[in-house]
């Protein structure tokens, strides 16, 4: 297990052993995901993003949040809010649970997160951008870093290589750029070339992000850029086995892809985790947002029942059915073994 940081180094090295990141996505990346994630290969995730607010008031939701348990690290938790010296406050609160770093969302487009000024919102004003991320790196004793996109508006006012030198000078010690605008939201193709200029630029880490949908993918983005580390969003949704095969393909290997077995087995213990941690019916629901886990064939088959089915025993039962008609050792789709990847 890779030791927590206490100082802006130790994300280099964080990055060095893990350089293929699980994206912060709101309502996806809670820890029972996490948990999968990292079973197939994902060595370092961040949280769901954090409203400062909501941290600061100790929220339910915020402590389900922001809550780390001991086989759940390392991973960084994500904070977001339109104030400083709120945001402040909630590194402080987050620090608490000691993650590997603390990330600050500069980047999210969603328009009820973005007008308020909060995520990418900054982007309309890099000065203050710089300003609150030097408050709260003075305001916590682990690394901060910031996750945002190339700038807000047109790409003939780029703010990307000029602000990544500015947070570098403000203590940040790593820096994801997900190479869109704000305003392209998921539209158009993700230019990774900005990130490749902003590492040029800096010393500190640079992580590449945006439309990174393969393994192949990941390793091409790390090649074109020279970054630190490439993060994966919202590929790993349905194929979380996605880090596994990056993490083969850096080394020189390749793995087969996942079994219909393997995709039911994951189902069924992404579906048993947030039954765990949610309850019985909540966890039911918010399985379901994780149905293309199953893949092109078991995926069509499955997938209206499972919408149906409203209690943890009629979706076990379901996948229980399906299990057991497929062979033992049957291929599928081609197996990948549910090894336990361990973060180094």
């Amino acid at each position: 297990m890779l030791s927590l940081p206490s100082s802006p180094a130790p994300v280099a090295a964080l990055l060095a052993s893990a350089p293929v990141v699980l994206a912060p996505m709101e309502d996806v990346t809670d820890a029972p995901f996490r948990r999968v994630a990292r079973a197939l290969g994902a060595a370092l995730c961040v949280t769901e993003f954090v409203r400062a607010e909501q941290l600061i008031a100790r929220s339910a939701l915020a402590r389900r949040k922001a809550t780390l348990a001991a086989d759940d690290r390392p991973t960084a938790i994500q904070i977001y809010g339109a104030d400083p010296t709120l945001l402040m406050e909630a590194a402080v609160i987050a620090a608490e649970a000691r993650p590997a770093f603390i990330d600050i969302n500069c980047g999210c487009w969603v328009p009820r997160v973005a007008r308020s000024g909060a995520g990418a919102g900054w982007l309309r004003d890099p000065a203050a951008m710089v300003a609150m991320a030097r408050r709260v790196v003075a305001a916590v004793d682990l690394p901060v870093t910031v996750k945002t996109r190339i700038g807000w508006g047109p790409e003939s006012d780029m703010p990307i290589v000029d602000l990544a030198r500015r947070l570098e000078d403000a203590g940040v010690a790593a820096l994801t750029i997900h190479c869109r605008t704000a305003q392209m939201g998921h539209r158009g193709a993700a230019d990774w070339r900005w990130a490749r200029d902003a590492r040029a630029a800096v010393a500190i880490p640079v992580i590449v992000n945006g439309d990174v949908r393969t393994a192949d993918d990941a390793v091409r983005a790390l090649a074109d850029t020279g970054c630190a580390g490439v993060m994966i969003g919202r590929a790993a949704i349905d194929h979380p086995w996605i880090f596994g095969e990056a993490r083969a393909r850096l080394a020189g290997e390749r793995v087969a892809p996942p079994s219909d077995a393997d995709r039911l087995s994951v189902y069924r213990t992404l579906l048993a985790a947030n039954i765990a941690a949610r309850g019985p019916r909540p966890g039911v629901a918010v399985t379901r947002r994780h149905l293309g886990l199953l893949g092109p064939v078991v995926g069509p088959a499955l997938r209206g029942p499972l919408c149906a089915a409203a209690t943890p025993a009629a979706a076990f039962d379901l996948i229980d059915a399906h299990l057991a008609t497929i062979p033992p050792g049957s291929a599928g789709g081609g197996e990948v073994r549910a090894t336990a990847f361990v973060a180094p």
